[in-house]
């Protein structure tokens, strides 16, 4: 079976369970600086699960492209991937648990025809004032005994660091207004026979579903959305409980070859091949290696195709530390052409994502000059480390060893792994630099949290101002400089707004002048600012305008500031966007930009205040 197929008998399911298809949601969110990519079916529908009416109706069903740059470290094993496909179905406010386990166990056992004895279940074993969730347990109970199986045997309960889901993780961790609730995990188990468990870390514990071991893997999660996080730190349950169900594609199909190596089924294995003629070496004793090339140069091709380019910010970042850390291990295996890989991931991914096709050579030729430049950056950091231990320049006399300092240094400005610095012949303390990075991540991670904080989801009354001038000032330079110029990513929080677009030179202090005196221009008029669903071909003709859509399949939500669908030539503004937004234009009180950068690809980046 192929992944096509899977998505395709997953949609014809639930289409004839009474639910709507919505469209795949692009895969770097519009106006969200909660996170830089889409993690998550659910990501995009957060406003509806909150209680917004969505167009499509209170059941709804889908495929969402995803990526998640956390799993990048975890990469090489049997089982993670960066990017990968997860279906969702959702109920809004409609049918809940005796609904929702039933179809996904029918899903699984008869159209997918799993063998029930390879399934296990997990469910929540309760939270402070939350119950442990023996509504679902009863409900497996009955499904196991009709198949003919000892439910004791198939059914474990676990805590919050498992059986809770939110997009921020267990309650404690949930800021206010955050939707979140237990949830109940599909495994499917590869038999004890299996090798794959006795290299992991956990390979001295008890074998379980949840132990991580390789053995068993999770195959979906539904997840039972009844509380929202409040001020006060409590968790109130919502009007209307949801549901929210994912599987993983890659992990689906695993389950239906029976093959406990994602990089081994006939989606990926392709790719291996292709890896493995170009190196002129086997999968089997590089398994690391080429599954970290192979995963890494499918989550660039569609990050590519999303319009990201490398850089050294945000995802232009990870784009760059993909390709990068692909080039690494491709090297380490004597690899000297990447494009024939390139090839065969969009040969394997055009059947449910044929646009990739229609920009191949834009993608080869990204990760083909993003290595050419890595290269140069190799060879300048060993112009470093020569000029700095040996400064008459010469070659380093018998010097091999050189400080944790000097390597984070050139990790953090040039993007070298410890490995690549080590496979320039040189040798640090690994423990030190360790250190080192164990306390970056550290701030990192508190630098993220804060911009969750204070992130557009959280509905600032200044946060919201903020997006709404981002529109104002989209508008304001398209005018000055023409329609050419558009919108390549934002983030807002209450302090500031950032807004990048391309353009190719620095702004003069006249132009910055002119577009502050534009956009107050148009804070003083009042306009008033509304949204409309409405056909998104018919958006496109009225001029709307943004980069990244919020469709839902032919129809999109567009934001008007002044006009309206009738009489789009009175419209200041008409973009695609998922919201919120100031009901006028006078709440912003005032704008200034405060700094502006290159971010290099003739691309800018402007940071502006309001209010």
């Amino acid at each position: 079976m192929k992944a096509s197929d899977i998505i395709d008998k997953y949609i014809s399911f639930f289409e004839k369970n009474g639910h709507k298809r919505i469209a795949n949601s692009p895969l770097i969110p519009q106006n969200d600086p909660t996170t830089l990519f889409t993690s998550s079916g659910m990501q995009p529908l957060v406003p509806y699960l909150l209680g917004e009416k969505h167009p499509y109706g209170i059941r709804l069903v889908n495929v969402q492209n995803s990526f998640r740059a956390n799993d990048i470290d975890e990469i090489g094993d049997n089982r993670h991937t960066t990017f990968f496909r997860m279906l969702g179905n959702w109920s809004l406010g409609d049918y809940f648990k005796k609904e929702q386990i039933p179809w996904i166990f029918e899903y699984l056992t008869k159209v997918l025809n799993l063998p029930v004895e390879k399934l296990y279940f997990t469910v929540f074993e309760g939270y402070k004032d939350i119950p442990k969730d023996k509504e679902a347990v009863v409900i497996w109970e009955k499904l196991l005994k009709e198949a003919g199986m000892n439910p004791n045997e198939k059914i474990f309960y676990y805590g919050v660091d498992k059986n809770w889901w939110s997009r921020s993780g267990p309650p404690d961790k949930m800021p206010a207004g955050e939707p979140g609730g237990p949830s109940s995990e599909i495994f499917y188990d590869f038999g004890a026979h299996l090798k794959i468990h006795e290299h992991s870390k956990f390979k001295n514990d008890k074998c379980h579903p949840n132990c991580d071991c390789g053995r068993y893997i999770e195959i979906g999660n539904c997840v039972f959305m009844a509380y929202k996080k409040q001020e006060n730190g409590s968790l109130a349950p919502l009007p209307k409980p949801n549901v929210d169900f994912g599987g993983g594609l890659e992990r689906l199909l695993i389950a239906i070859e029976n093959q406990p190596d994602v990089f081994q089924t006939n989606l990926l294995a392709p790719v291996i091949a292709a890896i493995e003629k170009q190196v002129d070496k086997t999968y089997k004793g590089n398994e690391t290696s080429m599954r970290i090339i192979s995963d890494h140069l499918v989550a660039a091709s569609f990050i590519i195709l999303a319009g990201i380019h490398p850089s050294n910010k945000d995802q232009g970042y990870i784009l760059r530390r993909l390709i990068r850390r692909s080039y690494d291990h491709f090297s380490k295996l004597s690899g000297k052409d990447v494009s024939s890989i390139v090839e065969a991931v969009v040969e394997q991914y055009k059947i449910t994502d044929p646009t990739l096709v229609e920009q191949y050579e834009e993608i080869k030729n990204t990760i083909l000059e993003e290595i050419f430049k890595y290269s140069s950056a190799l060879g300048k950091a060993k112009q470093y480390i020569m000029k700095k231990y040996e400064p008459a320049g010469d070659e380093l006399m018998g010097v091999t060893e050189i400080s944790p300092d000097d390597v984070f240094y050139l990790y953090s400005s040039h993007g070298l792994s410890p490995t690549q610095i080590e496979s320039l012949g040189y040798v640090f303390d690994r423990q030190k630099f360790a250190e080192k990075m164990e306390a970056h991540q550290a701030l990192s991670k508190k630098g993220a949290e804060q911009k969750f904080r204070g992130g557009l989801a959280d509905h600032h009354e200044r946060t919201v101002m903020g997006h709404t001038a981002t529109h104002l000032l989209h508008q304001a330079l398209r005018d000055m400089f023409g329609k050419q110029l558009h919108q390549s990513g934002s983030n807002i929080t209450t302090e500031r707004l950032r807004f990048d677009f391309n353009f190719d030179r620095k702004l003069t202090d006249e132009e910055v002048s002119k577009l502050e005196k534009v956009v107050n221009g148009k804070i003083k008029e009042n306009l008033p600012v509304h949204f409309e669903m409405i056909s998104t071909d018919e958006a496109k003709k009225m001029g709307a305008i943004g980069l990244f859509e919020d469709t839902y399949a032919d129809t999109s939500k567009i934001y008007f500031i002044d006009g309206d669908s009738k009489h789009p030539e009175k419209a200041y503004s008409i973009e695609f966007c998922g919201g919120p937004h100031v009901p006028f234009t006078g709440e912003i009180k005032s704008f200034k930009i405060i700094k502006q950068e290159n971010l290099g690809n003739k691309m800018r980046r402007v940071y502006a205040v309001v209010g």
